[in-house]
């Protein structure tokens, strides 16, 4: 197996300063990786593991019911913080309203009757939570199953074996991380993804994210990536610009990432001939790209999947109202 021990190119501070922003290809010191390969760096005079990747570990007929059942469920959001960018006042989105104290990422915007809104909010872009969720000081709900999750409950558990697939590469991988996730998932198995050590999987939908760090996650496991792919494009690297490291994570490849370092996507875009592809496919959703939701107006599809636990799920109330544990057929929290 390849092995690559990378060094920092970027001090804390220099790297935390991009938070939000778009990295580019430019941020790269080495080729990206594009094939099975072990990413370490040297910490306090410790090895420890950056990513590992592998191609194709997902195989055709689990990544189908993947996106059989899942492709749909990656829905337009303005929770995702610094991954959703800068807000760009030019943006078809924000072009529609009136942005007031406006602090990089986040914003305030103008109601139609004239007031302030209470919460800021960030770029709009399609992703969502399956699986489980505890409570936040953003959402004082209780811990529960996501709301996409009720609501496409059926849907959901169809498409667990590619979730399971998913897990199973954890464990093959990083077997002690994994023991130690699971060992913290069990605590909880009434909030946990069945036949997995994950609580939580968020699924996005053509979103570069812009620099950031993953929160609320398990600071012992990793993060599980994969991609279920329609169409053509290019980019979207995997990028971790503190060590000028990118990874090329297409369809059915699976990636291991230390999700607490710094990390975004480069830029994905359509070549010539990728658009005249890609404008003879079958149109699969309903987008109106007037709404302005961040890619979505491609006709290319990139769905990322991103497995974890959730850290404070195994603290949740021994005693949790059934009603949030259930599916619901109706768009209401209860």
């Amino acid at each position: 197996m390849k092995e690559i021990i990378v060094t920092k190119i970027l001090t804390d501070k220099e790297v935390s300063d991009l938070e939000g922003e778009w990295i580019d290809e430019s941020s790269l010191v080495m080729p990206v990786i594009n094939q099975d390969c072990d990413v370490y760096y040297w910490q306090n005079n410790r090895k420890k593991l950056l990513l590992k990747f592998r191609k194709k570990k997902i195989d055709n007929f689990t990544c189908e019911i993947g996106w059989q059942n899942y492709k749909d469920m990656a829905k337009a959001s303005r929770g995702r913080g610094a991954a959703a960018g800068a807000i760009d006042s030019e943006s078809v989105y924000w072009k529609k309203r009136t942005t007031t104290n406006t602090n990089k990422w986040s914003t305030g915007y103008l109601k139609a009757d004239g007031g302030v809104s209470k919460m800021k909010v960030n770029n709009q872009v399609a992703s969502s939570p399956i699986g489980y969720f505890d409570e936040t000081k953003f959402v004082r709900l209780p811990c529960r199953l996501t709301h996409f999750t009720r609501t496409n409950y059926d849907k959901y558990n169809k498409g667990l074996p590619f979730i399971q697939k998913i897990d199973k590469c954890f464990k093959k991988l990083i077997p002690l991380s994994y023991q130690s996730q699971l060992m913290r998932a069990t605590k909880r198995n009434d909030l946990r993804i069945a036949g997995t050590s994950f609580s939580t999987i968020t699924i996005n939908r053509n979103f570069r994210t812009a620099l950031h760090r993953d929160r609320g996650d398990y600071q012992k496991g990793f993060g599980n990536l994969t991609v279920l792919e329609r169409g053509k494009y290019h980019g979207g690297y995997t990028v971790f610009p503190e060590f000028g490291v990118g990874v090329d994570v297409r369809h059915g490849d699976f990636l291991a990432m230390d999700v607490h370092q710094w990390h975004s996507n480069s830029e994905m875009y359509e070549t010539e001939d990728d658009k005249k592809y890609n404008n003879e496919l079958v149109k699969l959703f309903k987008d109106n790209p007037e709404v302005g939701t961040a890619g979505l107006d491609k006709n290319y599809t990139r769905l990322t999947f991103v497995c974890y636990l959730r850290e404070k799920i195994a603290e949740c109330p021994n005693k949790i109202d059934k009603r949030y544990l259930t599916s619901s057929s109706t768009h209401k929290i209860i």
